[in-house]
Protein backbone atom coordinates (compact mmCIF):
# COMPACT_ATOMS: atom_id res chain seq x y z
CA UNK A 1 0.00 0.00 0.00
CA UNK A 2 0.98 4.00 -0.61
CA UNK A 3 2.42 5.62 2.21
CA UNK A 4 -0.33 8.07 3.35
CA UNK A 5 0.57 11.49 3.27
CA UNK A 6 -0.07 13.38 6.51
CA UNK A 7 -2.61 15.62 7.02
CA UNK A 8 -2.19 19.42 6.94
CA UNK A 9 -2.66 21.63 10.05
CA UNK A 10 -1.53 24.92 7.77
CA UNK A 11 -3.68 27.75 7.65
CA UNK A 12 -5.36 28.17 3.98
CA UNK A 13 -2.79 30.20 2.87
CA UNK A 14 -0.35 28.33 0.52
CA UNK A 15 2.47 26.85 2.75
CA UNK A 16 5.32 26.63 0.42
CA UNK A 17 7.45 25.06 3.13
CA UNK A 18 6.32 21.82 2.11
CA UNK A 19 6.81 18.64 -0.01
CA UNK A 20 8.19 17.96 -3.39
CA UNK A 21 11.71 15.96 -3.99
CA UNK A 22 14.55 14.03 -5.97
CA UNK A 23 17.90 15.37 -7.99
CA UNK A 24 18.25 16.59 -11.27
CA UNK A 25 21.40 17.87 -13.00
CA UNK A 26 20.27 21.58 -13.53
CA UNK A 27 21.99 24.99 -13.14
CA UNK A 28 22.75 27.64 -10.60
CA UNK A 29 20.51 30.01 -10.63
CA UNK A 30 20.92 33.79 -12.35
CA UNK A 31 22.75 35.90 -10.06
CA UNK A 32 25.68 35.15 -8.28
CA UNK A 33 23.69 34.53 -4.01
CA UNK A 34 25.68 36.30 -1.13
CA UNK A 35 22.77 35.39 0.72
CA UNK A 36 22.87 39.02 1.80
CA UNK A 37 19.59 41.46 1.13
CA UNK A 38 17.61 44.10 2.85
CA UNK A 39 13.84 44.09 2.91
CA UNK A 40 11.80 47.74 2.62
CA UNK A 41 8.84 48.01 3.21
CA UNK A 42 6.56 50.01 0.61
CA UNK A 43 2.55 50.76 -0.16
CA UNK A 44 1.74 51.05 -3.70
CA UNK A 45 -1.18 53.44 -4.13
CA UNK A 46 -3.35 51.67 -7.28
CA UNK A 47 -6.85 51.92 -9.33
CA UNK A 48 -8.66 48.29 -9.30
CA UNK A 49 -12.43 47.71 -10.02
CA UNK A 50 -13.38 51.34 -9.44
CA UNK A 51 -11.78 51.56 -6.26
CA UNK A 52 -8.24 53.23 -4.85
CA UNK A 53 -6.71 51.15 -2.51
CA UNK A 54 -2.83 50.81 -1.30
CA UNK A 55 -1.10 47.58 -1.94
CA UNK A 56 1.55 46.06 1.47
CA UNK A 57 4.70 45.05 -0.31
CA UNK A 58 8.23 44.17 0.93
CA UNK A 59 11.12 45.06 -1.27
CA UNK A 60 14.30 42.52 -0.64
CA UNK A 61 17.34 43.56 -2.63
CA UNK A 62 20.23 41.42 -2.58
CA UNK A 63 23.63 42.99 -1.71
CA UNK A 64 25.69 44.37 -4.59
CA UNK A 65 22.88 44.81 -6.79
CA UNK A 66 22.37 48.56 -7.97
CA UNK A 67 22.03 50.49 -10.89
CA UNK A 68 25.39 49.23 -13.02
CA UNK A 69 24.92 45.76 -11.75
CA UNK A 70 21.12 44.93 -12.25
CA UNK A 71 18.95 41.93 -11.45
CA UNK A 72 16.02 39.90 -12.91
CA UNK A 73 13.27 40.36 -10.25
CA UNK A 74 10.94 37.43 -8.92
CA UNK A 75 7.21 38.99 -8.09
CA UNK A 76 5.04 37.25 -5.52
CA UNK A 77 1.68 37.04 -3.34
CA UNK A 78 -0.17 35.49 -1.03
CA UNK A 79 -2.18 32.56 -0.70
CA UNK A 80 -5.86 33.05 0.52
CA UNK A 81 -6.08 34.12 3.77
CA UNK A 82 -2.63 34.80 3.89
CA UNK A 83 -0.22 38.07 3.49
CA UNK A 84 3.14 39.50 2.21
CA UNK A 85 4.19 38.40 6.20
CA UNK A 86 2.86 34.90 6.56
CA UNK A 87 5.36 31.71 6.69
CA UNK A 88 5.31 31.16 2.65
CA UNK A 89 5.16 33.67 1.34
CA UNK A 90 7.97 35.89 2.63
CA UNK A 91 9.76 32.53 2.61
CA UNK A 92 9.70 33.25 -1.43
CA UNK A 93 11.23 37.07 -0.79
CA UNK A 94 14.28 35.50 1.55
CA UNK A 95 14.59 32.37 -0.54
CA UNK A 96 14.78 34.47 -4.02
CA UNK A 97 17.06 37.22 -2.69
CA UNK A 98 19.37 34.84 -1.30
CA UNK A 99 20.05 33.33 -4.65
CA UNK A 100 20.59 37.22 -6.52
CA UNK A 101 17.30 37.69 -7.55
CA UNK A 102 15.32 41.70 -6.48
CA UNK A 103 11.89 39.67 -4.76
CA UNK A 104 8.43 42.17 -4.34
CA UNK A 105 6.23 40.33 -2.48
CA UNK A 106 2.80 41.98 -1.49
CA UNK A 107 -0.12 40.92 0.08
CA UNK A 108 -3.27 40.59 -1.97
CA UNK A 109 -5.87 42.59 -2.43
CA UNK A 110 -8.45 42.55 0.57
CA UNK A 111 -5.74 40.73 2.70
CA UNK A 112 -3.17 41.97 5.36
CA UNK A 113 -2.37 45.20 4.82
CA UNK A 114 -3.71 46.18 1.51
CA UNK A 115 -6.83 47.99 0.25
CA UNK A 116 -9.83 46.64 -1.86
CA UNK A 117 -12.05 43.74 -1.50
CA UNK A 118 -11.31 40.24 -2.27
CA UNK A 119 -12.42 39.69 -6.03
CA UNK A 120 -10.99 36.15 -6.71
CA UNK A 121 -7.74 37.05 -8.63
CA UNK A 122 -10.02 39.31 -11.08
CA UNK A 123 -7.39 39.64 -14.06
CA UNK A 124 -9.81 42.89 -15.04
CA UNK A 125 -8.85 44.02 -10.82
CA UNK A 126 -6.30 41.69 -8.81
CA UNK A 127 -4.47 41.61 -12.21
CA UNK A 128 -4.72 45.30 -13.18
CA UNK A 129 -2.71 46.20 -9.70
CA UNK A 130 0.06 43.56 -9.72
CA UNK A 131 0.43 44.99 -13.36
CA UNK A 132 1.28 48.17 -11.37
CA UNK A 133 3.78 46.33 -9.56
CA UNK A 134 5.32 45.58 -12.50
CA UNK A 135 5.82 49.00 -13.51
CA UNK A 136 7.62 49.62 -10.22
CA UNK A 137 9.93 47.13 -11.28
CA UNK A 138 10.26 48.65 -14.65
CA UNK A 139 11.15 52.04 -13.73
CA UNK A 140 7.95 53.77 -15.12
CA UNK A 141 6.85 54.25 -11.40
CA UNK A 142 7.70 54.83 -7.78
CA UNK A 143 6.39 54.07 -4.37
CA UNK A 144 4.25 56.12 -2.26
CA UNK A 145 7.11 57.20 -0.55
CA UNK A 146 9.39 57.75 -3.99
CA UNK A 147 11.41 54.79 -3.89
CA UNK A 148 12.38 53.45 -7.13
CA UNK A 149 13.97 50.30 -8.70
CA UNK A 150 16.49 51.50 -11.23
CA UNK A 151 18.31 48.39 -10.33
CA UNK A 152 16.15 45.60 -12.55
CA UNK A 153 17.41 43.90 -15.30
CA UNK A 154 15.17 45.67 -18.15
CA UNK A 155 14.30 43.83 -21.57
CA UNK A 156 13.15 47.28 -23.30
CA UNK A 157 12.65 50.78 -21.20
CA UNK A 158 10.04 50.28 -18.93
CA UNK A 159 10.34 46.28 -18.93
CA UNK A 160 11.67 44.04 -16.60
CA UNK A 161 12.78 41.18 -16.49
CA UNK A 162 10.09 39.67 -14.42
CA UNK A 163 9.03 36.22 -13.23
CA UNK A 164 6.32 35.27 -10.91
CA UNK A 165 5.37 31.96 -8.58
CA UNK A 166 3.38 31.24 -5.57
CA UNK A 167 0.54 28.81 -5.09
CA UNK A 168 -3.13 28.59 -4.58
CA UNK A 169 -4.26 31.85 -4.75
CA UNK A 170 -0.81 33.24 -5.34
CA UNK A 171 -0.67 30.88 -8.50
CA UNK A 172 -3.94 32.36 -10.10
CA UNK A 173 -3.16 35.31 -9.96
CA UNK A 174 0.50 34.84 -12.25
CA UNK A 175 -2.01 33.82 -15.15
CA UNK A 176 -4.37 36.85 -14.23
CA UNK A 177 -1.30 39.49 -14.47
CA UNK A 178 -0.09 37.66 -17.82
CA UNK A 179 -3.03 38.10 -19.48
CA UNK A 180 -3.27 41.43 -18.90
CA UNK A 181 0.97 42.37 -18.82
CA UNK A 182 2.72 40.76 -21.73
CA UNK A 183 5.78 41.98 -19.53
CA UNK A 184 6.08 38.91 -17.26
CA UNK A 185 8.83 36.82 -18.63
CA UNK A 186 7.81 33.54 -16.85
CA UNK A 187 5.77 31.93 -14.20
CA UNK A 188 5.30 29.22 -11.75
CA UNK A 189 1.79 28.60 -10.30
CA UNK A 190 1.62 26.01 -7.70
CA UNK A 191 -1.59 24.63 -6.91
CA UNK A 192 -4.21 26.54 -8.15
CA UNK A 193 -7.09 26.52 -10.25
CA UNK A 194 -7.90 26.37 -14.17
CA UNK A 195 -11.93 26.80 -13.58
CA UNK A 196 -13.44 27.74 -10.57
CA UNK A 197 -16.74 26.63 -11.41
CA UNK A 198 -15.52 23.61 -10.96
CA UNK A 199 -13.33 23.96 -8.25
CA UNK A 200 -16.04 24.89 -6.14
CA UNK A 201 -18.96 23.31 -7.90
CA UNK A 202 -17.43 19.77 -9.87
CA UNK A 203 -19.38 18.11 -12.70
CA UNK A 204 -16.83 15.74 -13.99
CA UNK A 205 -19.16 14.18 -16.60
CA UNK A 206 -17.62 15.00 -19.77
CA UNK A 207 -20.88 15.80 -21.53
CA UNK A 208 -22.59 17.78 -18.96
CA UNK A 209 -21.53 21.43 -20.16
CA UNK A 210 -23.75 23.94 -18.95
CA UNK A 211 -25.00 21.41 -16.22
CA UNK A 212 -24.17 22.46 -12.85
CA UNK A 213 -22.29 20.19 -10.34
CA UNK A 214 -22.28 19.47 -6.64
CA UNK A 215 -21.55 21.85 -4.27
CA UNK A 216 -18.58 21.84 -2.75
CA UNK A 217 -19.20 22.90 0.44
CA UNK A 218 -16.95 22.69 3.21
CA UNK A 219 -14.00 24.15 1.29
CA UNK A 220 -15.98 27.09 -0.31
CA UNK A 221 -17.54 28.27 3.03
CA UNK A 222 -14.56 27.86 4.23
CA UNK A 223 -12.86 30.04 2.62
CA UNK A 224 -15.65 32.60 1.95
CA UNK A 225 -15.42 32.76 6.19
CA UNK A 226 -12.01 33.52 6.64
CA UNK A 227 -12.50 36.26 3.41
CA UNK A 228 -15.61 37.75 5.04
CA UNK A 229 -13.40 37.51 8.46
CA UNK A 230 -10.52 39.58 6.78
CA UNK A 231 -11.50 43.50 8.99
CA UNK A 232 -11.40 41.26 12.68
CA UNK A 233 -8.03 38.90 11.41
CA UNK A 234 -6.47 42.38 10.09
CA UNK A 235 -8.41 45.39 11.78
CA UNK A 236 -8.55 47.82 9.40
CA UNK A 237 -10.46 51.07 8.74
CA UNK A 238 -9.47 51.16 4.70
CA UNK A 239 -12.83 52.05 3.31
CA UNK A 240 -11.72 50.48 0.05
CA UNK A 241 -11.89 47.26 2.03
CA UNK A 242 -15.28 47.20 2.94
CA UNK A 243 -18.14 46.73 0.46
CA UNK A 244 -21.82 46.01 2.14
CA UNK A 245 -23.43 44.49 5.60
CA UNK A 246 -24.67 41.54 2.88
CA UNK A 247 -21.17 41.01 1.35
CA UNK A 248 -18.74 42.86 3.85
CA UNK A 249 -15.21 42.37 2.45
CA UNK A 250 -15.76 40.55 -1.18
CA UNK A 251 -16.76 41.81 -4.18
CA UNK A 252 -20.63 41.33 -4.51
CA UNK A 253 -20.79 38.59 -7.10
CA UNK A 254 -18.52 36.44 -5.21
CA UNK A 255 -21.18 36.98 -2.01
CA UNK A 256 -24.13 36.37 -4.85
CA UNK A 257 -22.22 32.85 -6.33
CA UNK A 258 -21.38 31.60 -2.97
CA UNK A 259 -25.69 32.56 -1.76
CA UNK A 260 -27.03 30.28 -4.79
CA UNK A 261 -25.08 27.56 -4.22
CA UNK A 262 -25.41 27.15 -0.23
CA UNK A 263 -29.02 27.45 -1.47
CA UNK A 264 -29.14 23.82 -2.91
CA UNK A 265 -30.89 25.39 -6.05
CA UNK A 266 -30.13 26.22 -9.61
CA UNK A 267 -32.65 27.71 -11.31
CA UNK A 268 -31.58 28.38 -15.17
CA UNK A 269 -30.83 32.07 -15.17
CA UNK A 270 -29.08 32.27 -11.91
CA UNK A 271 -27.26 29.33 -12.67
CA UNK A 272 -25.88 30.51 -15.50
CA UNK A 273 -24.96 33.71 -14.10
CA UNK A 274 -22.99 31.86 -11.47
CA UNK A 275 -21.41 29.50 -14.35
CA UNK A 276 -19.97 32.65 -15.93
CA UNK A 277 -18.77 34.72 -13.28
CA UNK A 278 -16.89 31.92 -11.86
CA UNK A 279 -15.37 31.26 -15.58
CA UNK A 280 -14.89 35.05 -15.84
CA UNK A 281 -12.05 34.65 -13.15
CA UNK A 282 -10.92 31.96 -14.33
CA UNK A 283 -7.84 30.93 -16.21
CA UNK A 284 -10.04 28.98 -18.34
CA UNK A 285 -11.49 32.44 -19.72
CA UNK A 286 -8.05 33.84 -20.62
CA UNK A 287 -5.36 31.36 -21.04
CA UNK A 288 -5.41 32.37 -24.36
CA UNK A 289 -3.69 35.87 -23.83
CA UNK A 290 -1.41 34.11 -21.34
CA UNK A 291 2.28 33.77 -23.42
CA UNK A 292 4.67 33.33 -20.74
CA UNK A 293 6.68 30.25 -20.27
CA UNK A 294 4.70 28.42 -17.46
CA UNK A 295 5.83 26.10 -15.15
CA UNK A 296 2.77 24.05 -13.51
CA UNK A 297 3.06 22.56 -10.52
CA UNK A 298 -0.10 20.48 -8.90
CA UNK A 299 -0.92 18.15 -6.48
CA UNK A 300 -1.79 15.12 -5.85
CA UNK A 301 -3.50 15.26 -2.37
CA UNK A 302 -5.71 18.35 -3.15
CA UNK A 303 -9.52 17.57 -3.11
CA UNK A 304 -9.73 21.58 -3.56
CA UNK A 305 -7.94 21.92 -7.06
CA UNK A 306 -7.12 18.54 -8.31
CA UNK A 307 -4.79 17.16 -11.03
CA UNK A 308 -7.72 17.98 -13.44
CA UNK A 309 -7.19 21.61 -13.53
CA UNK A 310 -3.63 22.14 -13.78
CA UNK A 311 -3.84 19.34 -17.09
CA UNK A 312 -6.48 21.65 -18.24
CA UNK A 313 -4.31 24.73 -18.09
CA UNK A 314 -1.06 22.81 -19.21
CA UNK A 315 -2.92 21.58 -22.70
CA UNK A 316 -4.41 24.76 -23.59
CA UNK A 317 -1.44 26.42 -23.02
CA UNK A 318 0.47 23.86 -24.97
CA UNK A 319 -2.12 23.90 -27.40
CA UNK A 320 -1.57 27.63 -28.33
CA UNK A 321 2.11 27.48 -28.09
CA UNK A 322 2.93 29.19 -24.91
CA UNK A 323 6.19 27.25 -23.20
CA UNK A 324 4.43 24.86 -20.80
CA UNK A 325 5.54 21.81 -18.65
CA UNK A 326 4.02 20.32 -15.32
CA UNK A 327 4.79 18.69 -12.46
CA UNK A 328 2.81 16.48 -10.10
CA UNK A 329 4.04 17.10 -7.08
CA UNK A 330 2.94 14.55 -3.65
CA UNK A 331 1.23 17.68 -1.98
CA UNK A 332 -1.66 19.63 -1.89
CA UNK A 333 -4.11 21.64 0.04
CA UNK A 334 -5.49 18.11 1.22
CA UNK A 335 -2.43 17.40 3.44
CA UNK A 336 1.32 16.61 3.37
CA UNK A 337 2.91 19.57 4.73
CA UNK A 338 3.58 19.85 7.98
CA UNK A 339 6.10 16.70 7.72
CA UNK A 340 7.87 16.74 4.42
CA UNK A 341 9.57 13.53 3.03
CA UNK A 342 12.77 13.42 2.87
CA UNK A 343 14.12 15.56 -0.46
CA UNK A 344 10.87 17.55 -0.74
CA UNK A 345 10.87 21.33 -1.16
CA UNK A 346 10.86 23.15 1.60
CA UNK A 347 11.79 26.70 1.08
CA UNK A 348 11.35 27.29 5.01
CA UNK A 349 14.73 25.78 4.67
CA UNK A 350 15.87 27.29 1.66
CA UNK A 351 16.71 24.13 -0.27
CA UNK A 352 16.31 24.60 -3.51
CA UNK A 353 18.84 23.27 -4.87
CA UNK A 354 19.00 20.21 -3.06
CA UNK A 355 14.84 19.21 -4.06
CA UNK A 356 13.47 18.25 -7.47
CA UNK A 357 10.64 20.52 -7.68
CA UNK A 358 13.30 23.58 -6.26
CA UNK A 359 15.90 23.02 -8.89
CA UNK A 360 13.15 22.92 -11.77
CA UNK A 361 12.07 26.02 -10.51
CA UNK A 362 15.53 27.20 -10.58
CA UNK A 363 16.37 26.11 -13.69
CA UNK A 364 12.84 27.34 -15.11
CA UNK A 365 14.30 31.48 -14.09
CA UNK A 366 17.84 30.77 -15.28
CA UNK A 367 16.59 29.82 -18.54
CA UNK A 368 13.72 32.58 -18.71
CA UNK A 369 15.21 35.54 -16.50
CA UNK A 370 19.00 34.26 -16.54
CA UNK A 371 18.83 34.06 -20.21
CA UNK A 372 20.96 30.86 -20.19
CA UNK A 373 21.11 27.80 -22.12
CA UNK A 374 20.18 25.50 -19.76
CA UNK A 375 17.57 22.18 -19.35
CA UNK A 376 14.09 22.57 -17.59
CA UNK A 377 13.46 19.05 -17.44
CA UNK A 378 10.93 17.23 -19.31
CA UNK A 379 7.36 17.88 -20.51
CA UNK A 380 5.76 16.34 -17.70
CA UNK A 381 6.84 15.03 -13.91
CA UNK A 382 4.87 12.81 -11.28
CA UNK A 383 5.81 11.92 -7.55
CA UNK A 384 5.55 8.37 -6.70
CA UNK A 385 5.10 7.74 -3.19
CA UNK A 386 6.03 4.25 -3.02
CA UNK A 387 9.82 4.83 -3.44
CA UNK A 388 11.70 5.08 -0.34
CA UNK A 389 14.69 6.37 -2.04
CA UNK A 390 14.11 10.34 -2.26
CA UNK A 391 16.66 9.92 -5.27
CA UNK A 392 14.23 8.59 -7.61
CA UNK A 393 10.76 9.63 -5.91
CA UNK A 394 9.88 11.09 -9.55
CA UNK A 395 9.59 9.64 -12.35
CA UNK A 396 9.33 12.01 -16.23
CA UNK A 397 7.22 11.60 -19.32
CA UNK A 398 7.00 13.42 -22.60
CA UNK A 399 3.44 13.83 -22.38
CA UNK A 400 0.38 13.07 -19.77
CA UNK A 401 -0.58 9.28 -19.73
CA UNK A 402 -4.07 8.30 -20.86
CA UNK A 403 -6.35 5.73 -20.35
CA UNK A 404 -4.75 2.77 -21.82
CA UNK A 405 -6.66 -1.02 -20.10
CA UNK A 406 -10.18 -1.08 -19.99
CA UNK A 407 -12.43 -3.16 -17.04
CA UNK A 408 -15.83 -3.83 -17.43
CA UNK A 409 -19.08 -3.87 -15.09
CA UNK A 410 -20.51 -7.24 -14.16
CA UNK A 411 -23.75 -7.94 -13.15
CA UNK A 412 -22.30 -9.60 -10.00
CA UNK A 413 -20.60 -7.14 -9.00
CA UNK A 414 -16.94 -7.94 -10.44
CA UNK A 415 -14.45 -5.94 -12.16
CA UNK A 416 -13.35 -8.00 -15.42
CA UNK A 417 -10.79 -7.51 -17.87
CA UNK A 418 -12.95 -8.89 -21.00
CA UNK A 419 -16.60 -8.68 -22.02
CA UNK A 420 -17.42 -12.01 -22.39
CA UNK A 421 -16.87 -12.71 -18.52
CA UNK A 422 -19.64 -10.02 -18.10
CA UNK A 423 -22.20 -11.61 -15.83
CA UNK A 424 -26.10 -10.73 -16.85
CA UNK A 425 -27.69 -8.48 -13.83
CA UNK A 426 -28.93 -6.01 -11.89
CA UNK A 427 -28.45 -4.42 -8.63
CA UNK A 428 -29.91 -1.13 -7.25
CA UNK A 429 -29.23 1.56 -4.25
CA UNK A 430 -30.82 4.20 -2.86
CA UNK A 431 -30.19 7.75 -1.01
CA UNK A 432 -31.08 9.07 2.23
CA UNK A 433 -31.54 12.48 2.73
CA UNK A 434 -28.77 12.78 4.77
CA UNK A 435 -25.10 11.88 3.51
CA UNK A 436 -24.09 8.21 3.89
CA UNK A 437 -20.61 8.10 2.53
CA UNK A 438 -17.53 10.62 3.43
CA UNK A 439 -14.51 10.95 1.87
CA UNK A 440 -12.87 13.56 3.87
CA UNK A 441 -13.56 16.50 6.49
CA UNK A 442 -11.84 19.08 3.80
CA UNK A 443 -11.12 21.67 6.67
CA UNK A 444 -10.21 18.65 9.71
CA UNK A 445 -6.68 18.66 8.35
CA UNK A 446 -6.06 22.33 8.62
CA UNK A 447 -7.31 22.63 11.73
CA UNK A 448 -5.61 20.01 13.29
CA UNK A 449 -8.55 17.85 13.92
CA UNK A 450 -8.42 13.94 13.23
CA UNK A 451 -10.89 13.08 9.72
CA UNK A 452 -12.44 9.86 10.20
CA UNK A 453 -11.46 7.10 7.84
CA UNK A 454 -13.70 6.98 4.29
CA UNK A 455 -16.64 4.89 4.43
CA UNK A 456 -19.63 4.34 2.36
CA UNK A 457 -22.96 2.83 3.83
CA UNK A 458 -24.51 -0.08 2.43
CA UNK A 459 -27.32 0.05 0.50
CA UNK A 460 -26.52 3.28 -0.81
CA UNK A 461 -23.69 2.94 -3.00
CA UNK A 462 -22.66 0.32 -5.52
CA UNK A 463 -19.06 -1.27 -6.05
CA UNK A 464 -17.30 -3.13 -8.49
CA UNK A 465 -14.29 -5.36 -7.52
CA UNK A 466 -11.62 -7.10 -9.35
CA UNK A 467 -9.91 -10.20 -8.83
CA UNK A 468 -6.33 -9.97 -7.47
CA UNK A 469 -3.86 -8.02 -9.34
CA UNK A 470 -1.30 -10.90 -11.01
CA UNK A 471 1.54 -8.06 -11.05
CA UNK A 472 2.15 -4.48 -9.52
CA UNK A 473 -0.20 -2.25 -11.33
CA UNK A 474 0.54 2.04 -11.36
CA UNK A 475 -2.39 4.11 -12.55
CA UNK A 476 -0.98 7.57 -13.43
CA UNK A 477 -2.95 9.70 -15.03
CA UNK A 478 -7.21 10.48 -14.59
CA UNK A 479 -9.16 7.50 -15.18
CA UNK A 480 -12.59 7.08 -16.93
CA UNK A 481 -16.17 5.15 -16.73
CA UNK A 482 -18.82 5.46 -19.32
CA UNK A 483 -22.18 4.49 -17.23
CA UNK A 484 -25.93 4.14 -18.27
CA UNK A 485 -27.74 3.90 -15.08
CA UNK A 486 -32.29 3.55 -14.42
CA UNK A 487 -33.65 5.73 -12.65
CA UNK A 488 -37.40 6.66 -13.01
CA UNK A 489 -37.40 9.45 -10.24
CA UNK A 490 -34.94 11.71 -11.93
CA UNK A 491 -36.05 11.06 -15.26
CA UNK A 492 -39.85 11.91 -14.24
CA UNK A 493 -37.77 15.36 -12.65
CA UNK A 494 -34.80 16.20 -14.69
CA UNK A 495 -36.44 18.64 -17.08
CA UNK A 496 -38.17 20.31 -14.46
CA UNK A 497 -35.77 23.82 -14.97
CA UNK A 498 -34.08 23.51 -12.02
CA UNK A 499 -31.09 21.56 -12.43
CA UNK A 500 -30.83 20.16 -8.75
CA UNK A 501 -33.71 17.69 -9.65
CA UNK A 502 -31.31 15.71 -11.96
CA UNK A 503 -29.58 13.05 -10.53
CA UNK A 504 -26.57 13.24 -8.48
CA UNK A 505 -23.89 10.49 -7.63
CA UNK A 506 -20.30 10.55 -6.61
CA UNK A 507 -17.81 8.12 -8.71
CA UNK A 508 -14.36 6.54 -7.10
CA UNK A 509 -11.66 4.31 -6.84
CA UNK A 510 -10.35 2.08 -3.93
CA UNK A 511 -7.34 0.20 -3.23
CA UNK A 512 -8.45 -3.04 -1.34
CA UNK A 513 -5.59 -5.12 0.17
CA UNK A 514 -5.54 -8.87 0.68
CA UNK A 515 -6.64 -8.70 4.75
CA UNK A 516 -9.76 -6.55 2.85
CA UNK A 517 -8.85 -2.72 3.92
CA UNK A 518 -9.40 -0.28 1.70
CA UNK A 519 -7.71 2.74 0.94
CA UNK A 520 -9.80 5.02 -0.78
CA UNK A 521 -6.97 7.18 -3.58
CA UNK A 522 -6.04 10.22 -2.20
CA UNK A 523 -9.25 10.72 -0.58
CA UNK A 524 -10.62 11.73 -4.16
CA UNK A 525 -14.08 11.65 -5.60
CA UNK A 526 -15.99 12.58 -8.75
CA UNK A 527 -19.21 14.17 -8.37
CA UNK A 528 -21.68 13.86 -11.21
CA UNK A 529 -24.96 15.67 -11.67
CA UNK A 530 -26.00 13.32 -14.66
CA UNK A 531 -27.06 15.42 -17.59
CA UNK A 532 -29.54 12.88 -19.11
CA UNK A 533 -30.45 9.79 -16.93
CA UNK A 534 -31.85 7.97 -20.18
CA UNK A 535 -28.75 8.28 -21.80
CA UNK A 536 -25.16 6.70 -21.00
CA UNK A 537 -23.08 9.47 -19.38
CA UNK A 538 -19.20 8.96 -19.85
CA UNK A 539 -17.10 10.71 -16.01
CA UNK A 540 -13.48 11.90 -15.80
CA UNK A 541 -11.92 11.27 -12.35
CA UNK A 542 -9.65 12.97 -10.48
CA UNK A 543 -6.29 12.46 -11.68
CA UNK A 544 -3.97 9.84 -9.51
CA UNK A 545 -0.51 8.30 -9.29
CA UNK A 546 -1.06 5.12 -7.67
CA UNK A 547 0.66 1.84 -7.03
CA UNK A 548 -1.59 -0.99 -6.62
CA UNK A 549 0.57 -3.52 -5.33
CA UNK A 550 0.66 -7.51 -6.53
CA UNK A 551 -2.53 -8.98 -5.15
CA UNK A 552 -4.52 -5.98 -4.29
CA UNK A 553 -7.66 -5.60 -6.19
CA UNK A 554 -8.93 -2.75 -7.25
CA UNK A 555 -12.41 -1.25 -6.45
CA UNK A 556 -14.79 0.92 -8.26
CA UNK A 557 -17.81 2.52 -6.34
CA UNK A 558 -20.19 4.92 -6.95
CA UNK A 559 -21.90 6.06 -4.16
CA UNK A 560 -25.39 8.41 -3.44
CA UNK A 561 -23.94 10.93 -1.78
CA UNK A 562 -20.75 12.44 0.11
CA UNK A 563 -20.93 14.55 3.21
CA UNK A 564 -17.91 17.13 1.95
CA UNK A 565 -20.78 17.91 -1.25
CA UNK A 566 -24.50 18.15 -1.79
CA UNK A 567 -26.15 15.99 -3.04
CA UNK A 568 -29.54 14.92 -4.56
CA UNK A 569 -33.27 16.65 -4.15
CA UNK A 570 -35.64 14.32 -2.69
CA UNK A 571 -35.09 10.59 -2.75
CA UNK A 572 -33.62 8.71 -6.53
CA UNK A 573 -33.36 4.97 -6.41
CA UNK A 574 -31.09 3.74 -9.05
CA UNK A 575 -30.34 0.52 -10.91
CA UNK A 576 -27.87 -0.51 -13.27
CA UNK A 577 -28.35 -3.22 -15.56
CA UNK A 578 -25.21 -5.70 -17.00
CA UNK A 579 -24.89 -7.81 -20.10
CA UNK A 580 -21.97 -8.54 -22.35
CA UNK A 581 -22.97 -6.57 -24.84
CA UNK A 582 -23.97 -3.51 -23.12
CA UNK A 583 -22.46 -2.79 -19.91
CA UNK A 584 -20.06 -0.11 -18.14
CA UNK A 585 -16.40 0.40 -18.21
CA UNK A 586 -13.68 1.40 -16.55
CA UNK A 587 -10.85 3.06 -18.34
CA UNK A 588 -7.29 3.28 -16.50
CA UNK A 589 -4.46 5.36 -17.13
CA UNK A 590 -1.61 2.41 -16.56
CA UNK A 591 1.93 2.76 -16.85
CA UNK A 592 3.65 -0.50 -17.66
Amino acid sequence: MSRRVPRSRAPLALVLGATLTAPLALTAPAAAATGQFTVTALKFTVQAGGRTCTVDADLYRPAGVDRTHPAPAVLATNGFGGSKSDGSTDAIGKAFAQRGYVSLVYSGLGFGKSGCLISLDDPTIDGVAASRLVDFLGGRRAADDGTKADFVTLDAPGDPRVGMVGGSYGGAIQLATAAVDQRLDALVPMITWNDLAYSLDPNNAIDGAGVPGAFKWQWANGFYLIGEGQPLLEPNLDPSRINSLACLHFVTKACDTVRTLNSGRYPAKQTAELLAYARSVSPVSYLNRVKAPTLLVQGQADSLFNLNEATATYKTLKAQGTPAKMIWQSWGHSGGITDPAAGELNLGQGNLETSYVGRRILAWFDRYLGKKNVDTGPAFAYYRDWITDPDGTYATADRVPTPTRTLYLSGDGKLVDNRSKVARGSRSYTNWLVSTSHSESSLYGILGLPDPAPYDTPGTYLGWTSEPLARTTDVVGAPRATLKVVCPKAERTQHSGDAADKLVLFAKLYDVAPDGSKTLVHRLVAPVRVPDVTKSFTVTLPGIVHRYEKGHRLRFVIAASDDAYFGNRGIKPVTVVSAPGDTGVLQLPVID
